[in-house]
């Protein structure tokens, strides 16, 4: 079963978070993007779910999938 998808967004105070799909509060708050992103990268992995990486406009730059994907892939 997948868990949360993380995404990697803007703080609003500064600095970047870490929010788990459907939270209203973050799950960490660190002051370097590529802080967030090792953060969220180890719960995707544990939660065998998508990453999703922002930028400051809020538009998601990449993703990665943890777990469930279709194999062999489609296309």
């Amino acid at each position: 079963m997948a868990g949360q998808n993380q995404h990697v967004t803007p703080n609003e105070g500064g600095g970047w978070k870490v929010l788990g799909a459907g939270n209203e509060e973050s799950t960490k708050v660190t002051k370097t993007k590529r802080e967030a992103i090792n953060h969220a990268r180890k719960l995707a992995k544990e939660q065998e779910s998508e990453l999703f990486i922002h930028g400051r406009d809020g538009k998601i730059q990449s993703r990665d999938s943890y777990g469930n994907d279709a194999f062999p892939p489609r296309g």
